[in-house]
């Protein structure tokens, strides 16, 4: 996930955005279905079956992140005191099973069109599919980045790397097609295996970033540092040390130590920490922040710069 850039959207307006995103999703995978069954079926290409595979793949993939956004934006209850962002990650996890899969399932069909190579028949039925699968792929790819750049959401980030993978299987597709149509028959498998071996890449990375926001990986040191310079902006602390930082669905987790003089009353300390956390939230407004106050001559020499 970009996390360099600050989370901004009220939580209420990220989950409009987040239901919308995953809505056109899936819709947009139904109806893709729909359309390259047709050409797979009057075609016999096992690169158009290999494209049919992926969206299927990404239906499955898109309901289960309907599922999980729902379940993600769900308020904190007695059982989950941190909320259930955690969901998120877990889809992206469950995703990258589903692409691994299928890239599996279109490698060993496509070595078995090799063996026993087939004609194909009504390319051009094909093509004029996969073209217009092209356009609506594009066009959800755009409102899906125009809703991650607003969310940073780690579950609509997965779902649009799958429909990514979509359009460059298409392309690809659309290319095997027209080499079939010239007397190449046997790119037709052979871009099939290449588009597997893409989703497989695809299912990597996925799931690599899934694990490391379940591991509680944290913020960009962009987000750092921004953090540091809004602490050190109030005239009454003296440094900041010990920022931990971790993000679970929509909420960023923003725990530090303020350094405040030793004189202080506890009042005064409480009064300034509520003033940094207000600073913090102005930013990140989905945050969740924890401030606890030191008094400044007990901060570790080496924590004092932050």
């Amino acid at each position: 996930m970009n996390d360099s850039l600050p989370l901004t959207l009220d939580p209420r307006q990220a989950g409009r955005w987040l239901r919308w995103a995953t809505y056109a999703s899936v819709t947009t995978a139904v109806i893709l279905i729909a359309g390259k069954l047709a050409a797979a079926l009057m075609t016999g290409s096992v690169s158009v079956l290999a494209s049919l595979v992926d969206s299927m793949m990404d239906a499955a993939a898109s309901i289960i992140n309907l599922l999980a956004v729902h379940y993600a934006l769900q308020p904190p209850d007695r059982d989950h005191r941190f909320g259930h962002g955690k969901a998120e990650p877990l889809a992206g996890l469950a995703q990258a099973a589903f692409i691994t899969g299928s890239a599996v399932f279109l490698i060993l069909h496509a070595v078995d069109r090799l063996v026993h190579p087939q004609p194909l028949q009504e390319a051009l039925v094909g093509i004029g599919m996969l073209i217009f699968s092209m356009v609506a792929t594009g066009a959800l790819l755009l409102f899906q980045h125009h809703v991650i750049r607003r969310t940073q959401s780690m579950a609509i980030r997965a779902d649009a790397l799958h429909y990514a993978t979509d359009l460059l299987t298409n392309g690809a597709t659309i290319v095997a097609l027209g080499l079939v149509m010239l007397g190449w028959p046997l790119m037709d498998p052979i871009f099939a295996i290449g588009i597997a071996l893409y989703i497989l890449y695809s299912a990597g990375q996925i799931g690599h970033e899934s694990i490391q926001l379940l591991m509680d990986r944290e913020l960009s040191p962009e987000v750092h540092s921004r953090i540091k310079a809004i602490v050190r902006g109030h005239p009454l602390v003296l440094g900041v040390h010990d920022v931990r930082t971790r993000s679970s669905g929509q909420t960023y987790f923003i725990q530090l130590h303020l350094m405040l003089d030793d004189q202080m009353p506890l009042v005064e300390a409480h009064r300034v920490a509520d003033d940094v956390e207000a600073a913090i939230l102005a930013v990140f407004p989905n945050a969740d922040v924890l401030i606890h106050e030191d008094p400044a001559s007990e901060a570790p020499p080496p924590l004092l710069s932050g």
